[in-house]
Parts: C-alpha cells; structure tokens; sequence
C-alpha cells in the first residue's frame, strides 16, 4: 500500500486543485506534479507570468510558497492505494481522502478542480462541500490528446473565473 502526501493548503487557499493520487516520481522526490514532463507548473506559469516558477531540484519549496501565496492548493482524492507504475488505470484498493477536514484547513475555499478524470470520478465527495467543482484536463504527460495550449486554455477559463491569474 502506497501512501499519498499531504495537502498543500493554507488558510488562504480559494482554488483546490486535486490530483489522483502522486506518481512514481512525485513519490519519490515527495513532491506534488513531480514528473519532469507533467504539464503542472508550466501551465501555473503561463497562467502567472509576472512570478516566475522557480525550477530545479531544490526549488519545491519555493514553488510550493509561490503556490499558495496565489491561493491555490494542491492535493489528491487518494490517501493510499495500490499501484505499480504511475498510471491511473493501475490504482487499485484507492482509499480516499477526508474532504471535511478541507473545511477547516481552507475556510476561504470558493472551489474544487479535479485535475483529469480518475480524480473527478469522486466528485461526489467534493461536492459535498458546497463549493463548485470543475473537471479539468490532466496535466500527465499520459495525456497526450489535449495540446498544451488547450490544457491552458481550459485551466485558465477556472483561475480567471476565481479572479486567481495576474
């Protein structure tokens, strides 16, 4: 049983995004979007070019403050599960996070985006919060029908939407 990481929050987070559950990579480095051809950061830094994202191996930190300080979290609708490799469709026995605790750790929480499919599948749960709940494309580079310049289009229409792009 493989475990997930925990939220990137703060009690300023308005736009929660959520992932399936981290691949191989971002276990290992024990970051978010940690695979270097996931789409992730660089569409935040196209979304937020006056900030750069700062890259390499020791920039997780950072990257993670230049998140938050845009309001924006991060986290996924798996706590543990089974796999071997990164693929969704190889998730088995998934257990899911506790979405109530959001409640309490992003009081200002306006909405929730589930980043690709497997993740929205359990819109359900985040519904339940009362706050809107979008379908975004995945960033895996296991997504290889949408472009980039799509992707971004359809993750900017949500941050414009929440007021969270420069």
């Amino acid at each position: 049983m493989l475990t997930g990481l925990p939220p990137l929050v703060s009690d300023q987070t308005r736009l929660l995004i959520l992932g399936s559950f981290p691949g191989v990579a971002s276990l290992a480095a024990q970051q978010y979007y940690g695979h270097p051809q996931n789409q992730f950061w660089r569409i935040l830094q196209a979304i937020w070019p006056s900030g750069p994202c700062p890259a390499g191996v020791d920039s997780y930190q950072i990257r993670s403050e230049w998140l938050l300080d845009r309001k924006l979290g991060v986290w996924d609708v798996y706590a543990a599960c089974e796999r071997e490799g990164s693929l969704d469709s190889r998730i088995r026995k998934p257990v899911v996070n506790d979405f109530a605790a959001l409640q309490q750790l992003c009081p200002q929480l306006e909405a929730i985006a589930h980043n690709g499919g497997e993740s929205f599948k359990h819109s359900r749960h985040t519904s339940l919060l009362g706050v809107p709940v979008y379908r975004l494309p995945s960033t895996s580079p296991a997504n290889a029908s949408w472009s980039f310049a799509r992707k971004l289009a359809a993750w900017r229409e949500i941050f414009e939407k929440h007021q969270l792009t420069d």
